[in-house]
């Protein structure tokens, strides 16, 4: 376990938002933190993206370096052998497949997905005395309990959790700090009935060590909210402390809460009014520090959150597209010359995501954001992170969802209309890595690309003559970090 340090205590200005899948990785994380402010790895998927990071050679040994270190050492050794390929899989080869998680998950899953958690915050510590916080979803719950507590061994300072409403994660991180066995209720949500015990997952530490397990030092916990209410709902009934909020506007790149009303503006978006304003009054009342998130990458946008009440705000967009980020390193260099020729174009999709939930997408060539290349796409179901359970007549749990194969779906009991313009965020946000699943003839899984409206003002972060950015670079231009002095921006296109 990691010692805490006086530096990893403070409370920091900026918080680098927790972008899955891989976008907020280890290199990226360490960058921030290294700074002084809250770098943040993302751990949805932590498991695929370890395999597949292995498969790819592990070239410069720095996995296998983490793996070495992973106080589950046999478990480690393990996912070294079953996913490791010296020199790399040939350029057109498939990825070994990760088992698609299940309410009753085999060992080697859970095992996989505790490692890959504490080789991600274990690599985002090394070389500096900051914080490091890890940000899961709550739509996502059955990776959740292995994922903390890989996060735990590993030294976590902080656990970011949004897209939802993350009442019982406290309570977990109490329970593994105590080195206790954890639970977590799944929601099955309209399948829900009183005939039948609730769906549970568990996570005892002693039977994965084979020996009692030993006492962790307990993360703050930070609820990514957009509604003053669930803030206050979560201070007051969550299953332990809630240490602090981060309020998220909807101008925010990913996932982002639905308006109230259900009204769409001229583009079909989402459309958010007077009624989705946050009471920030009322975080104030709470007593607990608060961060904005949502078009904040400015000193002046980072003054105007302070003179709310605000500790500071986190970025997200401003970070996905610097040289550290998990981001292929094409994507980047087309967004940042559509931001530089003012034509970076981010559509608030209302029916991109499986969860139901408005997602974010900028217009990429070559992504799920074609028309054509969404349509000619072959639907399958191969990660399957963003499945739902539901209840089965025979009151078996199942899994479905909304973008897979829609035969499949139908026949899982889900309907037609919820099937249309879904699209898979598992594996467009895979490729959005480099690491899309290989198919046949050299194809490749499209990507997809999310970011905040922020993206329009990247050139803003670059040094003057330069045609790319560093995570230092952002927090330069922000005011804060070890520099502690802003940026000039850059105005050479790309």
């Amino acid at each position: 376990m990691v010692s805490p340090s006086d530096r990893a205590s403070e409370l920091p200005v900026i918080i680098q938002g927790g972008m899955g899948i891989g976008v907020s990785n280890w290199r990226l994380a360490r960058a921030v933190s290294r700074e002084g402010m809250l770098g943040v790895v993302s751990g949805t998927a932590v498991n695929s993206l370890l395999a597949r990071r292995l498969q790819q050679g592990d070239h410069d040994g720095e996995l296998r370096r983490a793996l070495a270190a992973c106080p589950l050492d046999a478990a480690a050794r393990r996912v070294l052998a079953r996913y490791w390929v010296e020199g790399g899989l040939p350029a057109h080869a498939p990825y070994r497949s990760t088992p698609m998680y299940a309410v009753d998950a085999p060992r080697d899953l859970i095992e996989l997905t505790i490692v890959a958690s504490f080789v991600e915050v274990y690599l985002a510590k090394e070389g500096h005395a900051g914080a490091v916080g890890i940000n899961l979803l709550e739509k996502i719950q059955l990776p959740t309990l292995p994922t903390l507590y890989g996060a735990m061994l590993a030294g976590v300072d902080y656990v970011l959790m949004g897209a939802g409403i993350p009442r019982a994660i406290p309570g977990v991180l109490d329970t593994f700090a105590a080195g206790g066995r954890a639970v977590l209720n799944i929601d099955l949500g309209k399948d829900t009935t009183v005939e039948h015990p609730p769906v549970q997952v568990a996570l005892d530490p002693s039977g994965l060590l084979g020996r009692a397990a030993g006492r962790l030092r307990r993360p703050r916990f930070l609820a990514v909210v957009s509604s003053a209410a669930v803030a206050t709902m979560l201070a007051r009934k969550a299953s332990g402390r809630v240490d602090g909020f981060i309020v998220e506007g909807a101008s925010a790149g990913g996932h982002n809460a639905p308006p109230r009303g259900g009204a769409v503006n001229d583009r079909g978006e989402p459309h958010y009014g007077p009624r989705d304003e946050v009471d920030l009054s009322a975080f104030r009342s709470l007593g607990r520090p608060f961060w904005l998130a949502g078009s904040f990458s400015s000193p002046e946008q980072l003054s105007r959150a302070q003179a709310q009440g605000a500790r500071g705000v986190q970025l997200g967009t401003a970070f996905a597209f610097c040289e550290e980020s998990g981001l292929d390193a094409e994507f980047k260099r087309t967004v940042l010359g559509l931001s530089a020729a003012h034509t970076a174009e981010v559509f608030t999709d209302p029916r991109a995501s499986p969860t139901g939930m408005p997602f974010k997408v900028i217009s990429v060539p070559g992504t799920l954001s074609d028309a054509t290349i969404y349509e000619t796409r072959t639907r399958r179901c191969d990660l399957g992170y963003l499945r739902q359970p539901y209840r089965r007549a025979d009151g078996s749990v199942g899994y479905r969802c909304p973008g897979e194969p829609l035969d499949d779906y139908v026949r899982k009991g889900g309907q037609v209309a919820d099937t249309g313009g879904r699209k898979c965020l598992c594996n467009g946000l895979m490729g959005a890595v480099g690491l899309g699943q290989r198919l046949d003839e050299g194809a490749v899984e499209p990507a997809i690309i999310t970011a905040g409206a922020e993206v329009v003002r990247l050139r803003d972060f670059c040094r003057d003559g330069a045609e790319s950015y560093r995570a230092a670079d952002v927090l330069r231009f922000m005011g804060v970090g070890a520099a502690g002095m802003p940026g000039t921006p850059c105005m050479k296109s790309v």
